[in-house]
Formats: C-alpha cells, structure tokens, sequence
C-alpha cells in the first residue's frame, strides 16, 4: 500500500482543515516545498497536493506551488482542488503533476472529466469520490449533491477510471480513525484502486487499511500532529518494499 501524505494549500501556505471547513484552519508551515523535502528525506515517494484555494474559486490557483515542488523533489505528485477545465488541468501536468483529481467536475460535468480519461489516460486521471452522509460533496466540500457515493464510483469505473480518492468528510481532520467500513464497501462494490483518505490518527490503522486492500492511504493532521513519526512511515515504506 502506497503511503502519501497530503499538504493542503491556501495562500502558498501548508494549513490543515476540520471537515472541510475553511475556519477552521490551522498553518502548519509558510513554506510547503520544506514540508515536501522531509517527506522525501525519510524514503517517501508521494505527495498528495491539494489547491484549497482552488477549490474554493473553481479553477487553479497555486500551481506555482506544484512546480517548485515537482522541480526540486523527486517525489510523485497528484494534484487536486479546483480543476474545472481542460485549461486547468494543461497547467497542472505541465506544472509537474504526476496525477490529478477531479471531483466536482465529475458530477456537474461529467463530459469534461470523461475527456480527460481519454486524452491522458485512466493512469492519470484520479475520480475524487469525497462523501457526506453517503452522498458526493463537491465544491470543497460546501455543497452536498444528491448522488449517492458507490453508484458514482461504479459508473465512472465503467468509463474506464482506475484510481478513487474517497474522504470521509465527518472523519477527516478529527483524528479519529478512518471510516474502515466505508472502504470494505467500495472495495466489495467496485474495482477500482483505491486510495483512502481523511480520519488516520494512529499508525496501527495503515496495515488494517492495506489488509482489506486499499492501494494507498493520504495521511495528513497525523503527522503534522505528531501522531504517526516519518519514522515509523519509513520505517513501514522499507518493511513492505
């Protein structure tokens, strides 16, 4: 199972949320690219990137962000958080991008996001599956649509998506555990490879996790809290290589 921990971005700055909520943000470091570099200094290859700003504005705000890290780590990037158009999502590949994650493209323009799966392929292209109360939240997670989350995942599984980032709103940033249940669900329900995200607050929850099949975990306050050591994820990275 791929670890990857996530920074979240507003204002060029390393800040984490509770439930999605923008009041709640709390800034961990001025500077992301120094924040990336200690991932990398302790044998940790992925990033998960997330452009808060963006998400919150509907188009791609720190991308200068995403290139000083994709040009002075050798880490692999997915990149998320506001990509609305083909425009956007030209930068953040072209910014250095390894992957990136569509969301609330897929629900209100699902042609869009279909386009892109097939001009860069199902590799690429990661469908962000984020629920509250079993159904899709978008727009940084302000609005609630009326989808339900696995027949969501099912359908863009058809299409030919590959990889599924699922966040638990109501867990993530609390630092009570993941939503286990939620990811046996996916997995039974879905053939996708699955990232699970949001809740990690111990390290004992990443081999349960990789146990029931996920093919990577974002792990974010945990760290940033000193809940889980870069150690011990260096330590589980070469343990499982």
């Amino acid at each position: 199972m791929r670890i990857i921990p996530a920074i979240d971005i507003i204002d060029g700055k390393c800040v984490r949320l509770s439930k999605g909520d923008y009041s709640t943000k709390k800034i961990y470091n001025e500077n992301p690219l120094e924040v990336a570099k200690e991932f990398e200094a302790h044998g940790i290859q992925y990033l998960h990137l997330v452009d808060l700003d963006g998400a919150k504005s509907s188009h791609i705000v720190n991308y200068k962000v995403l290139e000083e890290i994709a040009s002075k780590t050798q880490l692999s990037i997915d990149f998320g958080g506001g990509l609305k158009s083909d425009n956007d999502v030209r930068i953040a590949f072209e910014s250095g991008a390894e992957q990136v994650t569509g969301g609330s493209i897929a629900v209100k323009d699902p042609k869009t996001f279909e386009g892109w799966l097939a001009r860069y392929g199902s590799s690429k292209i990661i469908l962000g599956a984020d629920t509250r109360n079993g159904k899709i939240a978008i727009s940084g997670w302000l609005e609630e649509s009326e989808m339900e989350l696995i027949p969501f995942i099912q359908s863009f599984a058809q299409k030919g998506v590959e990889y599924v980032i699922s966040t638990d709103i109501s867990k993530d940033g609390m630092l009570q555990g993941p939503s286990f249940q939620l990811y046996k669900d996916i997995l039974a329900k879905s053939d996708v490879k699955l990232i699970a995200s949001g809740g990690i607050s111990t390290f004992d929850e990443l081999p349960e996790l990789a146990a029931m099949g996920c093919e990577g975990t974002i792990i974010g306050k945990a760290i940033y809290e000193n809940k889980i050591s870069l150690k011990q994820l260096e330590n589980y990275i070469l343990s499982t290589s």
